[in-house]
């Protein structure tokens, strides 16, 4: 069975369902994936983000709704799909009892075109752990090691749940580079991750999940956006009462004011030219545009659980 050559999307999502029994786990979610580009799913645990993976993944079945990469399903074509698909789960299972360079080697025995071994070690920092058996590896070293089998056969369509789990600050900026480095030779990357560090760093487009949906849909920059930006500082008790400031809500009063607005630079212009005006010190003051943490907090604690596509590609 030949796959689609070069297909737009790679991976293709539409109304996807999943069920446990009565328990839906994904109700409805659609997104795209494109060819060089990389696409993140973030959620907290239980959203739904592992049970729509697994479908994509050729794993299970949809309940309902459709699941195509490169132009295929991915369970019934999953023959014709596997070899053009690199998958990291959260959790490998390798057998211990193998070195490492053994169980790279017998990894590559199953693929058509992988990477010398020697090269796909060095690429992850794994050259001196070669001869280590796998049960002896840490657990950073553990998820390095998953990370090589995932890209071993030059993939098409990247699927990473949690790739960067237990590594050091400089192992993750080096898987980081490597994700880079495969995008820009076109592969299609679907990502999950819950540091939303990586997401910003990695990401074209990001889809918020929650009980199963898609809440947000975007840019990190047009997520954030969603949110209002906050100014905070602090009054002398004895001074002047703030002034009006149109597109502002005061949060909270007394000494330490904190004022959200969705209009930063009027409100705060507004309030820098009382203060000058006034003779008064804005003690601590901060002023902070929206951040995609902030929105990814709303949506997880249910203040915006209303979907929104905040990117006409989403």
């Amino acid at each position: 069975m030949r796959i689609v050559e070069d297909p737009v999307p790679a991976v293709e999502v539409v109304d996807l369902e999943r069920r446990y029994g009565t328990f839906a786990a994904v109700r409805g979610i659609s997104f795209e994936v494109a060819p060089g580009e990389v696409f993140a799913l973030l959620g907290v645990n239980g959203a739904g983000k592992t049970s729509a993976l697994e479908v994509l993944e050729g794993l299970a079945r949809p309940a309902a709704g459709t699941v195509r990469v490169l132009g295929r399903d991915p369970v019934a074509d999953r023959a014709a799909v596997r070899p053009f698909l690199g998958v990291l789960l959260q959790a490998s299972g390798l057998p211990g009892d193998l070195t490492v360079a053994e169980t790279v080697r017998t990894w590559a025995g199953t693929l058509s075109t992988p990477q010398p071994v020697d090269e796909a070690l060095a690429q992850v920092g794994l050259t001196d752990r070669a001869d280590v058996r796998v049960r002896s590896l840490s657990g950073g070293e553990r998820r390095r090691l998953d990370l090589t089998l995932a890209l071993l056969g030059r993939p098409r369509v990247i699927v990473l749940d949690e790739p960067t789990t237990g590594l050091d600050p400089e192992s993750r900026r080096a898987v980081w580079e490597l994700v880079r480095r495969r995008v820009g030779e076109g592969a299609a990357v679907l990502l999950t991750t819950h540091h939303l560090e990586e997401a910003e760093e990695l990401a074209d487009r990001i889809a918020v999940m929650r009980a199963g949906r898609i809440v947000l849909s975007g840019t990190a920059g047009e997520i954030a956006a969603t949110q209002p930006a906050t100014i905070r500082f602090e009054l002398a008790p004895d001074g002047p009462a703030l002034p009006a400031l149109p597109g502002a809500q005061l949060v909270s009063t007394g000494p330490r004011v904190e004022l959200h607005t969705r209009a930063l630079q009027p409100v705060l212009t507004r309030l820098l030219t009382w203060a000058d005006a006034e003779g008064v010190v804005l003690t601590g003051l901060q002023a902070r545009s929206a951040t995609l943490e902030q929105a990814f907090l709303a949506v997880a604690d249910g203040t915006d659980d209303v979907p929104r596509l905040v990117s006409p590609a989403a």
